[in-house]
């Protein structure tokens, strides 16, 4: 059995796909099943057994020795979000529950982190575990996931192997129910649909013109190729980078979902709302050597190979991965 967790969300519901397109059905998926909004991402998918996260550890005590892997891909991810209590909860504290299971149980572990945890990139965006607790992360919610980073490296007891992935913006197939959250690509081709024109943030930082802040866009389709090659690659445990090591422009990505969509580019560019304007990043790329140096070498899309996948394949359709 594999398990997967967060299973019925974005990213690990498209990690499920994965592992039935490789062959493997007896998983069991963990999740909050009660939100209605994510059921459309477990459709036409193989699995064994639902699990709801609240009963999770003690199924996972009388059954672990049928259990080969753990993914753990579920957390809160709502940057708004700022009751620590829930996050802490989620996010770490959670973790560790299944982080420790893993050590008693000889299992490997495989975890979502963040890039949030990198704040405004002032260290840089190195996947160097020497700098994790300099680290100030801009919300609660990147504080949740870079405090289990910091629990991680400082056990003795680890599970035999494990391995935390700090997810960039990732964008694609799967993330119809996150709303505000969902990716800027998801955003703007809704908006494009619907207007024609696409509105984004102006810069208001003196080193970048408007539309020329930069992200790391990750399509979900390279992070769960990343994901499997864990799955049997098994050694090198750590932290790494999962984006595509290569930052884009958000001006890029309009075009791209514009070019995608076969419509004139039409940009107009707003005022960053004035109360996240003093923690908005205007640059962060992966930097990819660590996966790199033990053994992952499949290439990663280009944005406007990612882009016009999923517009032409997944949104224009109204299709699930």
């Amino acid at each position: 059995m594999i398990i997967v967790t967060g299973a019925a969300g974005f990213i690990g519901s498209c990690l499920v796909q994965k592992l039935n397109d490789e062959g493997y059905t007896d998983l069991i998926l963990v999740d909050d099943f009660t939100k209605v909004d994510k059921e459309a991402n477990l459709l036409n998918k193989k699995y064994s057994q639902k699990i709801d996260r609240a009963i999770f550890s003690h199924w996972l005590e009388e059954n672990h020795r049928l259990v080969q892997f753990i993914f753990h891909i579920g957390a809160r991810t709502d940057t708004t979000e700022f009751d620590k209590t829930i996050l802490w909860q989620l996010n770490t504290d959670y973790t560790k529950m299944l982080w420790n299971a893993c050590v008693n149980y000889g299992l490997p572990f495989v975890y979502a982190s963040s890039a949030a945890t990198y704040g405004l990139g002032e260290f840089g965006y190195d996947d160097n575990e020497s700098t994790i607790n300099q680290l100030v992360p801009l919300n609660p919610y990147g504080e949740s996931k870079n405090e289990f980073d910091k629990w991680a490296l400082a056990q003795n007891q680890q599970p035999y192997f494990w391995a935390g992935l700090k997810f960039f913006n990732v964008y694609g197939p799967n993330e119809y129910h996150k709303a505000r959250m969902a990716s800027v690509v998801f955003h703007a081709y809704q908006q494009i649909k619907n207007t024609g024109s696409l509105n984004l943030f102006k810069s208001h930082h003196p080193d970048f013109k408007d539309g020329e802040q930069m992200r790391d866009f990750v399509y979900v389709k390279d992070v769960v190729n990343v994901l499997y090659f864990f799955l049997h690659h098994r050694k090198d445990a750590g932290i790494y980078n999962l984006g595509s090591g290569k930052a884009r422009t958000f001006k890029d990505l309009a075009v791209a979902t514009f070019q995608a969509m076969n419509i004139a580019p039409q940009i107009n560019f707003i005022d960053t709302p004035a109360d996240i304007r003093d923690k908005y990043q205007y640059f962060t790329e992966a930097k990819m050597q660590k996966l790199k140096a033990i053994g992952y070498d499949i290439p990663f899309h280009t944005i406007e190979q990612g882009v016009s996948d999923y517009v032409n394949n997944y949104l224009a359709k109204n299709n699930y991965l």
